[in-house]
């Protein structure tokens, strides 16, 4: 019996020395010659699965303001572009009602899910922008309620104890409706623009292109580019933030190509040859929308949702928001907003630009 009790503690001691096999993880094994510096597979190119199952998990945000006159349709076309009823949000209204008019700054959210990836998705609608007689400062309620928003996460950013996960509620993405003139863009066009560009996104669209014949509609278009280069006016994507020479190259031909996209929106279906498709009705036909023959609504779609969607975000919070937070606290001495140096509360910065201090 006193032999057997060392060999019984040398069995117990091996086997903490030597612990069982565990089953490998089913990942596909790599050929060892991809990178010569690597002795076998490590497993790096994972991260990109592990990123998808988090998103999918927790889902994201994508804030939408669409700006324009009355009338453009720019309700319809956001409903458009994600095939549901987004921009109202009313037990009463139904496809058959026309859209109200807009007559506040107002946020709809709606969580949208495709393939089991969540997004909170916010269309932001504002007043009847250029509606009345003198439109004079008429874009400082809308970059008020774009700072607000920055002026939100700023706060929650700078808290001791913050949120796992602070809710984003900044404008990503502004789509500005221009008339479909066929001649040139408006001061307030231009002055929206001029002041809007440097705090959001802007993505400038023809609305209603159908009332334009396609030789009417390059035109406009290429009159429109060069009036907001001659007044210095940068629409995303913006030339400096290109990355490499794949997003220029791609971001050169949006620019240069397809900027101002000239779309028609429309929420109805009909038939034509045997298939439904959305589209808006005339004497002679209808006009469907995702048909690029007939507009370019599913360029600004892909464009907007399946290439840029995370570059947007990505502008948004690294670009705008951070040259909004580099001033903020720049002008409370470096501390966090309405804190002063022996605890006094501060003024917050007013919306609009500062004048510079002589």
């Amino acid at each position: 019996m006193s032999k057997g009790l060392p060999e019984t503690r040398t069995d117990a001691a091996m086997s903490e020395l030597v612990p069982e096999p565990r089953p490998k993880p089913a990942v596909p094994m790599k050929p060892i010659s991809i990178n010569p510096n690597l002795l076998g597979y490590i497993g790096i190119d994972t991260i990109i699965e592990q990123m998808r199952k988090k998103t999918m998990k927790t889902g994201f945000d994508f804030n939408i303001m669409v700006v324009g006159q009355s009338g453009l349709g720019k309700s319809t076309l956001v409903n458009t572009l994600f095939k549901s009823q987004v921009s109202r949000k009313a037990s009463s209204w139904n496809r058959e009602e026309k859209i109200p008019k807009t007559v506040e700054i107002k946020a709809i959210g709606h969580v949208i899910e495709e393939g089991g990836v969540k997004m909170k998705l916010t269309v932001i609608d504002t007043p009847g922008f250029g509606d009345q007689i003198n439109n004079e400062n008429c874009w400082e309620p809308i970059e008020k309620y774009i700072n607000e928003q920055y002026e939100k996460f700023l706060k929650e950013e700078v808290n001791i104890a913050r949120k796992k996960r602070i809710p984003d509620t900044r404008v990503h993405c502004c789509l500005y409706f221009i008339s479909p003139t066929g001649h040139s863009l408006r001061p307030l066009d231009l002055e929206f623009m001029k002041h809007l560009s440097k705090v959001v996104n802007i993505i400038p669209v023809i609305a209603k292109a159908d009332t334009m014949t396609l030789e009417e509609k390059s035109e406009f278009k290429q009159r429109v580019r060069k009036e907001l280069e001659v007044n210095g006016i940068e629409f995303y994507p913006q030339k400096e933030f290109d990355e490499d020479l794949e997003d220029k190259t791609e971001n050169d031909k949006i620019r240069q190509e397809s900027m101002p996209f000239a779309v028609v929106g429309s929420d109805k279906e009909y038939q034509v040859n045997g298939k439904r498709v959305l589209g808006r009705k005339t004497p002679w036909g209808i006009i469907e929308v995702e048909n690029l023959n007939h507009c370019e609504f599913a360029l600004l779609r892909d464009f907007v949702i399946r290439t840029h969607l995370q570059d947007l975000k990505e502008v948004t919070h690294n670009i705008h928001y951070e040259t909004y937070r580099a001033k903020r606290l720049n002008d409370n001495g470096g501390l966090p907003p309405g804190e002063g140096l022996l605890g006094i509360v501060l003024p917050p910065v007013p919306a609009t630009p500062c004048p510079t201090a002589e």
